[in-house]
């Protein structure tokens, strides 16, 4: 099967000259169709630069981003906007990505209205949407305010979707939400992906989390691609010792396993850092 995303080389630059910091170091992967794959790592190992990057939110200096054969490296801001049919965006904050200002039926429906779709039918497509996400069609009338966090990136996600996107990236989607909801929230993901065939770039500093939806998983340290495998593979028996550290800082309930695994963390994370890559 084609990949429906390929990013060969990526090379992502901040500032100029002897200021320059280089975000990503040549970073090579794909995303099948119907495929969610899991991009780890720790706060600024690059992560999240890659997926703004495949947004058309981060500087591309060097490498390429095709999608569905189509180079969109550099797009300008009119061939973006239409790309937007096809890749969406579910943020961290359900809270700061919605405006406050709209009712979630206004939210929801302009994006539709403004590729010319008629005020009745945008309608028809937010109240269906509310009900994929298990929300009902009065929260059309309500604002982002009126509702808890997990409420909240249930519109989020129903906005990435009324449009029927084919990519949607999920940039630490459920960190923000407490554990109980958080697991509602995957599991969102996961039905939603089963129904609909859209494909997940799924970013996240939690193995435990991309392991429960993420089909491959790749992980990053420092700008580069350290691992890439099979979701149970890299989350359960990782081979390279930076993902084994991200592992084992993962808790366990059990106080003796959690001592020990707290003690290899420790180990690893004093280890220098040529023996982490």
């Amino acid at each position: 099967m084609s990949a429906l995303l390929e990013v060969n080389d990526l090379v992502v630059e901040y500032g100029r000259g002897r200021h320059a910091f280089r975000a990503l170091h040549g970073v090579s992967l794909d995303i099948a169709p119907g495929e969610c794959l899991g991009l780890v790592g720790e706060s600024g190992s690059g992560k999240s630069t890659l997926g703004k990057a495949i947004l058309g939110l981060a500087p591309v200096s060097g490498g390429r981003i095709r999608f569905d054969g189509r180079e969109i490296a550099g797009l300008g801001r009119s061939a973006r906007r239409a790309l937007a049919d096809d890749i969406q965006v579910v943020f961290q904050d359900p809270y700061g990505s919605l405006n406050p200002a709209m009712t979630i039926g206004d939210i929801l429906a302009e994006p539709l209205l403004t590729t010319g779709i008629g005020a009745a039918e945008a309608a028809a497509r937010v109240r269906a949407m509310l009900d994929r996400v298990r929300l009902p069609s009065t929260a059309m009338e309500r604002y982002p305010s009126e509702f808890s966090g997990g409420q909240r990136q249930r519109i989020a996600i129903a906005r990435a979707l009324v449009r029927g996107p084919r990519l949607i990236v999920c940039d630490e989607p459920v960190s923000a939400l407490d554990l109980t909801t958080q697991a509602t929230i995957l599991d969102l993901f996961i039905e939603l992906q089963r129904d609909t065939g859209v494909s997940y770039l799924f970013v996240s500093h939690d193995l435990g989390v991309v392991r429960r939806v993420c089909h491959r998983v790749a992980v990053m340290y420092r700008g580069e691609l350290v691992e890439v495998g099979e979701g149970e593979q890299v989350t359960r028996s990782p081979q390279h010792p930076y993902s084994e550290r991200l592992r084992l800082a993962s808790p366990v309930a059990d106080p003796i396993a959690q001592r020990e695994r707290r003690s290899r963390w420790l180990a690893l994370r004093g280890a220098p850092d040529a023996a982490v890559r």
